[in-house]
């Protein structure tokens, strides 16, 4: 009996990393469309593009997390490559160009996905350590 449990917890596991993983996929995919294409929205809401830019990084960083537990430097490194290669590709394009604050913007994201994952992380050490 305590085996089968064991192999159900392990394809529990592995289903989950397999679907992060193809939701990465998609949302490199759907970003990517996004940054490269042709704006169609208006600026009327102030700094919505830097929004977008921390947004999407800060999700693009959790599903990487999720589907492959990677170093917090590799995960780093990986993003703010991504982000740089963003910006080299917009400032090739005659409609898009590549802004150091859109960069920054990008690695914020990716700074606000750590801290809540160890915001996340002290909560379960906190609430494990009151229920002993």
């Amino acid at each position: 009996m305590m085996g089968a449990h064991l192999v159900n917890d392990l394809y529990a596991v592995i289903v989950k990393r397999i679907l992060f993983k193809l939701a990465l996929l998609l949302s490199v995919l759907v970003i990517s469309y996004l940054v490269f294409s042709r704006p169609s929205y208006s600026q009327a809401i102030p700094y919505l593009d830097k929004i977008g830019h921390l947004s999407s990084f800060f999700c693009l960083s959790l599903l990487t997390y999720l589907a492959f537990k990677p170093k917090w430097s590799v995960l780093i490194v990986i993003m703010a490559g991504y982000a740089l290669l963003i910006e080299i590709v917009q400032s090739y394009l005659p409609y898009r160009s590549a802004e150091l604050a859109d960069w920054i913007a990008d690695m914020a994201g990716v700074g606000l996905f750590y801290l809540m994952l160890w915001g996340v992380q002290r909560l379960r050490v906190t609430l494990r350590s009151d229920t002993q």
